[in-house]
């Protein structure tokens, strides 16, 4: 593959030994799968700050209770190189809301990034599975949620699974933006790694995600995405579903993700929140919720793949969060500046405008509307 071509597959950093085959599965119950991978996440972990407690919490899966008995609940996964902290502020909104919330810790993810050479989908797959059926034990109803990589988890599974209520899917994956990430599949035994590990110039990774992922990371992604295409063709998916995305995102193909909520996704309570310009009339829909990606007062050009997630108040991702990321696909010497805490605008990875530095946006300003959306369709379906 020639070089130019490698460099095409960057964008999709901006997602997520043989120590993956030994991560935690098989458990019987949550508190034996979350105690497992804590123990897991301790042992093997590269800790990037002197907390280490704090960090093995915001990278193991975890448990958010309502008040009362709950009646239904919810398993949310997260993407490509990242962790459960992707769900910090959804879970607390879903508990509130009367949800029993849970979320898992994809094999191969929490401790370093060379723990994904030899990661598969199949495992990823098993710990959906695994976890899906412990939660339909535990509440009457159970609903699934994912990010990327895992929306295309919790799809597949859902069209094998009927007694699944409806889905959350957070800039779903379903078919990568990149042409070339097919030849990702072919290229891992040897090209281990597209971007040079610790070459100096960029962090291997965050207190809760990776920042450079193996070649075979990326083969998993992309084939979790033809696995959602061929579900998707299967037949309409009539359940609620809850889908956010935003028009500039580098990562997935956005087109294709509102062409299959208006033609398979046919519920009629389900929502697609667009964030940027109008779609088309072709693709307008009363179902499709628009609203503007280009917010200056927040220094904001456009919306990211990631920032959906995230309340403003987000302690590490929030507008005055900890967690800056400046390795944004832009030049060394801006990078640096970012790095240095000089004022930055926010965009998706690989965004330039003469005289600005960009650091990845990490907030939705919108989070707590597209919140209420959110609950108004899972509320679609009667306790």
């Amino acid at each position: 593959m020639a070089k130019p071509r490698l460099a095409l597959l960057l964008p999709l950093f901006a997602l997520q030994a043989c120590a993956s085959t030994s991560a935690p599965l098989g458990q019987t119950s949550f508190t034996e799968y979350r105690q497992q991978t804590v123990d897991w996440i301790e042992q093997h972990r590269t800790f990037q700050t002197r907390d280490q407690a704090r960090e093995v919490e915001w990278n193991a899966p975890q448990e958010w209770r309502p008040s009362g008995t709950p009646k239904r609940g919810i398993l949310l996964v997260h993407g490509l190189g990242d962790s459960p902290w992707s769900f910090n502020d959804i879970g607390r909104t879903l508990a509130a809301q009367g949800f029993l919330v849970r979320t898992v810790l994809l094999p191969g993810h929490g401790t370093q990034p060379s723990d994904m050479l030899d990661v598969s989908l199949k495992q990823w797959r098993q710990v959906v599975r695994e976890q899906a059926q412990i939660l339909g034990r535990d509440v009457p109803k159970v609903y699934l949620g994912g990010f990327s990589t895992g929306a295309n988890l919790v799809l597949d599974y859902a069209y094998e699974h009927d007694e699944i209520a409806g889905l959350v899917l957070f800039s779903p994956a379903f078919r990568p933006a990149n042409t070339y990430a097919w030849v990702t599949q072919y290229i891992s035994w040897f090209r281990p790694w597209l971007a040079t590990p610790n070459d100096g110039i960029r962090p291997m990774q965050t207190p809760v995600r990776y920042l450079n992922v193996p070649t075979n990371g990326f083969a998993q992604f992309y084939r979790s995405a033809l696995m959602a295409q061929k579900r998707l063709k299967q037949n309409p998916y009539g359940k609620p579903v809850f889908v956010a995305i935003t028009q500039h995102d580098s990562v997935l193909d956005t087109a294709y993700v509102l062409d299959n909520f208006n033609q398979r996704f046919n519920h009629p309570a389900s929502r697609l929140i667009w964030y940027g310009d109008n779609p088309t009339k072709a693709a307008a829909s009363p179902r499709v919720l628009v609203r503007n990606d280009y917010l200056p007062e927040y220094r904001i050009a456009q919306f990211s793949h990631m920032g959906l997630l995230f309340s403003p108040d987000n302690r590490l991702y929030g507008k005055d969060g900890s967690q800056r990321l400046c390795w944004n696909g832009q030049e060394t010497a801006d990078m640096q500046k970012c790095l240095n805490g000089e004022q930055v605008w926010y965009s998706d990875w690989g965004h330039r405008e003469p005289g600005k530095v960009f650091a990845r946006l990490t907030f939705n300003p919108y989070f707590e509307w597209q919140s209420q959306v959110m609950v108004q369709v899972l509320n679609a379906v009667g306790d």
